[in-house]
This record gives C-alpha cells, structure tokens and sequence, in this order.
C-alpha cells in the first residue's frame, strides 16, 4: 500500500486555492478599508470623534461576528454539497440562515434604538466621546440589518467557489464610503461638515449599494447557485436540523466571542482616555491584517468541505496538513510586517504624544500575537471546523475566553492595576496558547465529518 503523503499533490488543489485565497483576502482588506476609512478620516478630524466611532465599532464588531457565524455556519454544510455539485439543498440553506439573519438584525438594531446611550456607556464613561458616539450610531444602526443579509449572500457564493463579485463589490463600496466622507466629514465641495455624522452616512451608503450588487449579480450573472430559480425561502424541516446542529455551536462561539472583545475594550476605556484611542489605532492595523487571516480560514473551510464532501478521507489528511503549515507561515509574514510598518503608519494620526507612544507599544505586541492568531484560527475555524467538527471550537473559546482570559484581565486592569501594555498582553494572550489545543485535536483527524444526506 502506497505511503500517505504529508503535503498534497495535487495541482488543481492548489489552482483553487491560491487563487480563492488571494481573491478573498483582497475582497477583505478592500471591505475593512470602509471602516478604515472613518477611522483615518475621524483620527484626522478630531480625538473625540475618533473615540466615539471606535465605541460604536465595537458594536459592530458583534454585528459583524453574528454576520460572520451566519455565514460560517452556511459555508461548513453548503462546501460539502458543493463538493458533491449539488446546488438543491444548498439554495434552501442559505433561504434558512437569511431568516436567521433577518431575526438577529432585527434585535440588534432594536437594542441601538432603544438603549443608545446606555450601550455606548459600557465602553466609555467620558461623557464627549459617548455624545460623538452616539451621533455616530444614530446613522449606522441602519446598515446593520443591511450588513447580515450581504454577509450571508457573500458567503454562500464563496461555498460555490464564486468569489471575484465579493471583491468587486467591496472595491465599489470603499469609493463610496472615501467619496462621501471626504465631503461630508470635513464639509467639502460645498456640503455641510458633519463630521461623525458625515462618517456614519458614509458607511451607511456602502452597505446599502453592496447589497444592492450582490443581489444585482445573483439574479443577472450567477450560473452556479441559480438561487432564485425556485423558492428558497420553503421550509425544510432536515435541512434546518442540519443547519442548526452546525450553527448553534458556530453562533454561540462567535457570539460569546464578540460579546468579550468589547468588553475587553471597555476595560481599556476605563483606564484612560489615551488608551482608548491608542487601542483604536492600534486595533485598526492589526485588524487590517487579521482580515487576511480570516481569508485564509474562509479558504480552508470551503476547501476542507469539498474535500469532505467528495468523500477521499486521505486527501482531507493532506490537504489539512497542507492548509495548516501555510497558515503559520503567512502568520510570520504578518506579525514581521506588522513590527516594521508600525511607526510609519502611525504619522498618519493626530493623537497625544502618550497615545502615539503608547500605540506603538501595543502593536509591537500584537505583532507577536499575529502568529499564534495565524496558526490557530485557519485550523481551528477553518480546517476542523470546515470538514464539520464545530463542537471542539466552540468549547476551545468559551474556555480559553472566559474561563482564563476574561478574569485575568478584570484583574490585571482593576486589582493588579498593571500597565495597559501589559493588559492588552494578557487580552490576546488567547491567540497563543490556542494553538496547543488545536495543534493535538488536529493530530487525531477525528474532525472529519460527513454532513451532506
């Protein structure tokens, strides 16, 4: 019997790879820049309104890890039809997690209707930041809703290996915002200066012309998916069973997750106001790079589902291996780029001279975290999770989030009273020792699971 190879060898593996990859990575970074955007412009602007944006982003962080769950949960059980070439069930699962997405829209910009000030106290107890906030979120409560239903048409298309519309929307969506927030932050071309004001209509327009093409090109351009040649939206009693036993584990990790990161924010916000906005500035460019990561996850997912889906259990071996060493290596890339463009990419803001210092302090320290981000996210979101196990993530980061990173950062902020250097230390502290777990869950290959019927 002909020994099991460590890497795959298979040309067409890579032909889809490195391209899906690539594509997705640049839809990403092209898709971040929206919210780039306001930060570099707002950081232009003033403080405050930087401060204020960032409070609000934090919200949207966890509207954009609902979206994001949504779309994973999606992607695990359609890459395995896909793998099988069968669009059927496939359409019916994405009219399924729609409805999801309609729902937790729905709650979420409720929440910012009714509660604005009290949300936005939770991250800032300086009364100007909280008032720029919440002149911010106001507006981009809007797009929320909007934001869901494009994420999860986005995410059914990349399961379907269709990816180049995500880019060109998202390169369409960033003119847009750039476009709107030059005139409108700094009252430019003969239109009012709204500054936070004019950032929130900025996005707020993106999201609305990004779903607007996606939904152009489903109906137009679309060969593969033909989502609106029946109806979708039917129910489906299995397939919903399906979808949920994949989602629920999917959505309560990413929920539980997103609940943390802005709470670990709030506690940078409670100690000063410096270490607010150098976090913010700090967290852009890291985030900026995360995206990469994230596409790196994405890929591996829709790559591992097919494999499984197919059924050849030792090219879903090689190509785990495969995807895993390129992971770590990309993350080395990132956190060495990360050292060495910090200071440069710092001139780009106007901030106390102890919050410039103080951001280039963090980010030092995030680019030693961007390796263990990069090893332990592609494998564990993206090659277990992708071949079906969704259980093993869910319980890594309810662990390692609340069971150790959580308590030790109250204390290390509020009764160790430590540097916010070495708080935020101990915030990401995660994105390293995950990789233990996931390094001896991957080793067994008992994630691989079939999930197609």
């Amino acid at each position: 019997m002909e020994r099991e190879r460590f890497f795959i060898h298979d040309r067409g593996f890579y032909r889809t790879l490195f391209p899906l990859l690539l594509t997705v990575a640049l839809q990403n970074l092209v898709a971040y820049s929206v919210n780039m955007a306001d930060n570099l412009m707002l950081g232009n602007y003033s403080q405050n309104a930087l401060s204020g944006a960032a409070i609000v982003n934090q919200v949207f962080f966890l509207v954009q890890s609902i979206a994001g769950g949504i779309g994973e949960g999606l992607v695990v059980l359609s890459s395995q039809y896909w793998g099988q070439r069968r669009p059927g069930p496939i359409r019916t699962l994405t009219g399924i997690a729609l409805k999801l997405g309609a729902l937790f829209g729905a709650a979420v910009f409720a929440v910012c209707a009714l509660l604005p000030a009290g949300l936005l106290r939770l991250f800032s107890a300086d009364g100007a930041i909280v008032a720029e906030g919440m002149a911010y979120m106001d507006i981009l409560k809007w797009s929320f809703p909007l934001f869901i239903f494009t994420t999860v048409l986005m995410s059914v298309l990349r399961s379907v290996e269709t990816v180049r519309i995500s880019f060109y929307v998202s390169v369409l969506s960033l003119a847009v915002n750039v476009g709107v927030n030059f005139t409108l932050i700094y009252g430019r071309l003969g239109f009012p200066e709204l500054g936070v004001r004019g950032a929130a209509v900025g996005t707020l327009l993106a999201r609305a012309l990004e779903l607007a093409a996606v939904l152009v090109y489903l109906l137009r351009h679309d060969k593969k998916l033909l989502l609106f040649s029946e109806n979708f939206l039917k129910p489906d009693a299995e397939l919903r069973r399906d979808y949920a036993k994949v989602e629920l584990p999917v959505m309560l990790s990413h929920f539980l997750w997103a609940v943390s990161v802005p709470m670990q924010t709030a506690i940078l916000g409670h100690l000063s106001s410096d270490a607010i906005a150098a976090n913010s500035v700090a967290t852009t460019f890291y985030q900026y790079l995360k995206v990469i990561v994230q596409a790196d996850s994405a890929a591996c997912a829709v790559m591992i589902g097919a494999a499984v889906g197919r059924g050849d259990l030792r090219e879903v071996r090689q190509a785990g291996r495969t995807l895993s060493v390129l992971s770590v290596s990309i993350g080395a890339v990132l956190g060495l780029a990360l050292l060495l463009l910090r200071i440069p990419l710092l001139r780009l803001y106007r901030l106390t001279p102890e919050a410039l210092a103080l951001a280039d302090s963090l980010l030092a320290v995030m680019s030693a975290v961007m390796v263990g981000m990069s090893y332990q996210m592609p494998v564990s979101m993206g090659v277990i999770r992708g071949a079906g196990d969704a259980r093993f993530t869910m319980y890594m980061n309810i662990i390692s989030t609340w069971a150790i990173v959580m308590p030790l950062s109250f204390l290390s902020a509020f009764v160790w009273r430590w540097s916010v250097v070495a708080v935020v230390a101990v915030i990401q502290s995660d994105q390293l020792f995950k990789g233990i777990p996931v390094f001896l869950h991957f080793c067994r290959y008992n994630w691989i699971k079939k999930l197609t019927r």
